[in-house]
């Protein structure tokens, strides 16, 4: 949006449950390749930035995170 990237991470309960992964965690580290933060709870996240070339790197953090 506007240039600023935005990333958002939605978790179901039972995987939140079962693999212990956490979206507020796992955004927050990927938020880093935008120069941006965010957070949130463990089933759901998001982050902004203001560098859009690092979406791919981004993305790819969240791939790594949840395998």
């Amino acid at each position: 949006i506007a240039d600023k990237p935005q990333l958002m991470l939605m978790i179901s309960k039972s995987l939140v449950d079962s693999k212990k992964w956490n979206a507020g965690t796992i955004i927050r580290e990927a938020a880093k390749d935008i120069n941006g933060g965010g957070g949130g709870q463990a089933f759901f996240a998001t982050a902004g930035g203001s560098k859009s070339t690092g979406l791919e790197s981004a993305l790819e953090k969240i791939k790594n995170a949840l395998t």
